[in-house]
């Protein structure tokens, strides 16, 4: 895969199908070059697997398309280049979509009630005077804000107190109604609208009206309407003390509006409580759940557990666990639950690497439907056909029908990829670390003898992992003549709750010793590695690693250090999590945070080093990398910093395609100049 490639990986959505089990719809999202943003729209298929999906919308980006419950009907997201995403409406048959809201700041979430008349959907509230909401206030003109506790902004966001995220709940319009007309001349100065209240959207312009549900200026989200369509489950901290811990509970409201009910969690409580969904027998409802620790904000390697609830359960019950959090982790970044069965319901799991699709039963009992060298990323279950999003390593995701734990695959979204950039299967290999530890990962060896230069690449986190998914980075560094090492060390998912709590105040040890462990092995293991030219590179916690490991081990030719935690000390106070996430890694005794920080060891840095970072990273904030950068230099290292405006945390993932595409250029300019790709002749002499 090369940088221009970029525009041909196509990522798909949750599917949604039919009460009949027999089409599935579905979003194919990708970056485009031409309008440097991301484009999508939604798409339908035979899950029997005949005939090829057949596009449903036309939008600039068309998302989340579910079908209601009734097979009637998709909703979805309508958003655009510069447009917020709106609430739409469109036949299942397909025709001109309706769109049903007018949020300021767009929808970001929504579900249908069971008999398809309601829909619940999450929009953020903007303070009055903020955000667009007062012509002619741009944001540099707007009030000051008086900061007051800690969870005031957020990455990819900015300021968060002053436009909290509510739940709003609309009767679905009939599809047959004639358009809605823009009044003109007499009819324009007569018509009169009927006022809304602050608590609503909509009710104007033909747009149906949506109440809002939630306390106005709470963060509320993820919500599920109970099956009898009476009452809406949501997920929030709505405690006393909520701005100082990560306690999150479930609570329900009445539709026809009224005080919250507390259902699950509660301030004393060690866990948090997220993704109410509830049985389609309506007898159970399932939750995921977090141990927090008793002081609410210890997450070092806690894996996520389904739990359950019994419907008529008392408020405040505490919900059972129906997973091991100790074995088995349902915490994946594309976490979900989806019913399955009567009884039943559908998860993710993250084991040793793969992404794994299971089914829990309101017992316990855990049923794999996908296992194996992939990831799954989505799923749905109507009258007993299973889909499911998977992605490989040689192939993004494509949808497939789940039979008897075998894939029929129903859609080729990945063939231009496939075809214009040959992507490479990677080697899985296993080394005994230094205390006898298993150290799990992959290793790319691009074609040809070799030697192949080598670049051991570290991943964020830290309770992340690589896993067998399609892996862009990886694939453009093979493709340029690298080999590409990659682990998962101490600290990581998928292996348990013991392997990703040992570097809780061990940062920098037990996970360096991992990586270089691996890296070793590799080289060991596959004699066309040049083991003696080598490069280290990470971003974020992989930031943080690559630093430090450069601070301590001189055998690598170059470094890039990308969006890296570099200073835990100063991390507190600017990043959007340091008012927690460096006490629970690191510790809060000076004297041993300066022990696990790159900062404190950049003197002994010798290596080359490229540092890139995003002007709007809130996560790892830019002075991160100002201060890394000027330290290096200080110390007489060659140094350079790539700074790319406009982009937070997330740029390598999903930052606007042409700044994806430079970054690639530049990561190989860097490694073309200090670690080049050599022919065997060269190694000869010649």
């Amino acid at each position: 895969m090369k940088p221009r490639h970029l525009d041909l990986l196509v990522t798909l959505s949750s599917p949604s199908l039919s009460p009949d089990g027999e089409q599935a719809v579905f979003a194919a999202r990708r970056p485009s070059f031409d309008v440097d943003d991301y484009v999508g729209r939604i798409w339908s298929v035979a899950t029997a697997g005949r005939g090829r999906p057949r596009p449903l919308t036309r939008g600039t980006l068309d998302s989340a398309p579910q079908l209601s419950p009734d097979g009637s009907a998709v909703a979805f997201l309508r958003g655009g280049v510069g447009v917020s995403s709106q609430l739409a409406i469109v036949s299942a048959e397909g025709g001109e979509p309706r769109i049903l809201t007018d949020a300021p700041l767009g929808v970001l979430e929504f579900i249908w009630s069971r008999d398809s008349r309601r829909l619940a959907f999450v929009a953020r509230i903007p303070e009055a005077g903020r955000y667009g909401t007062l012509d002619g206030v741009p944001a540099e003109r707007e009030d000051p804000r008086l900061v007051i506790g800690n969870k005031y902004q957020a990455n990819g966001l900015g300021f968060t107190r002053d436009r909290p995220r509510g739940i709003y709940v609309l009767d679905v319009p009939s599809l047959d109604e004639e358009p809605w007309l823009e009044p003109v001349g007499r009819a324009a100065t007569s018509a009169e609208e009927e006022p809304r209240g602050d608590a609503a959207l909509g009710g104007r312009r033909g747009l149906p009206l949506a109440k809002l549900l939630t306390p106005v200026e709470s963060d509320c989200h993820q919500p599920e309407f109970t099956p009898d369509g009476k009452q809406l489950y949501f997920t929030a901290a709505l405690h006393a003390g909520e701005d100082s811990d990560l306690r999150l509970m479930i609570h329900s409201v009445s539709i026809t509006g009224g005080e919250p009910r507390l259902v699950a969690g509660g301030a004393r409580s060690a866990r948090a409580w997220s993704q109410p969904r509830f049985s389609r027998d309506g007898a159970t409802l399932f939750l995921l759940t977090e141990q927090l620790g008793d002081d609410g904000v210890d997450i070092v390697g806690h894996a996520l557990s389904v739990a359950a609830l019994t419907a008529d359960a008392e408020p405040g019950a505490e919900p059972r666990l129906l997973t091991d959090p100790q074995t088995t982790d349902y915490g994946a970044s594309w976490t979900f639950l989806e019913p399955y069965g009567e009884d039943s319901v559908l998860a993710p799991a993250r084991v040793r690497g793969c992404g794994e699709l299971h089914a829990i039963s309101a017992e316990g009992h855990a049923e794999v439907l996908v296992r194996g060298p992939r990831v799954v990323t989505a799923a749905a279950e109507r009258a007993g056909v299973v889909v499911a999003v998977v992605s490989e390593a040689t192939r993004p995701t494509e949808l497939a029908r789940v039979d008897a734990g075998r894939l029929m695959q129903l859609t080729d979204f990945a063939q231009p990829l496939v075809a214009a950039a040959t992507p490479l299967e990677p080697r899985e290999l296993t080394v005994q670390g230094k205390n006898g530890n298993d150290v799990h990962g992959w290793v790319f060896v691009p074609k040809g003898a070799g030697p192949h230069p080598v670049l051991l690449n570290i991943h964020g986190g830290p309770f992340s992992n690589f896993d067998w998914s399609f892996f862009d980075e990886a694939q453009v560094y093979v493709r340029a003549g690298y080999a590409v090492v990659q682990c998962n060390p101490r600290g990581s998912a998928s292996y348990g709750q013991e392997h990703g709590r040992a570097i809780k105040e061990r940062m920098g040890m037990v996970d360096m010793a991992d990586v270089l462990a691996f890296l070793e092995g590799a080289c060991a293991q596959f004699k066309s590695l040049d083991g003696e030219r080598v490069g280290v590179m990470g971003g974020s916690y992989g930031g943080y690693l690559t630093a430090w490991i450069t601070a301590h081990d001189h055998r690598f030719a170059a470094a890039v250090v990308e969006r890296g935690y570099l200073d835990p000390a100063a991390f507190v106070g600017t990043s959007d999590i340091g008012w927690f996430f460096s006490d629970v890694y690191v510790g809060v005794d000076p004297e041993q945070v300066e022990q696990q920080s790159p900062m404190a060891k950049v003197g002994q840095v010798r290596t080359p080093t490229l540092v890139i970072h995003s002007e709007r990273d809130l996560r790892c904030p830019f002075e991160q990398a100002q201060r890394y950068f000027a330290a290096l230099r200080r110390g007489g290292v060659t140094a350079r910093m790539l700074v790319f405006p406009g982009e937070n945390h997330e740029l390598s993932r999903s930052g606007s395609p042409w700044h994806r595409r430079q970054r690639f250029e530049a990561i190989l300019d860097w490694w073309a100049e200090q670690l080049p790709v050599r022919i065997k002749e060269a190694r000869r002499g010649r």
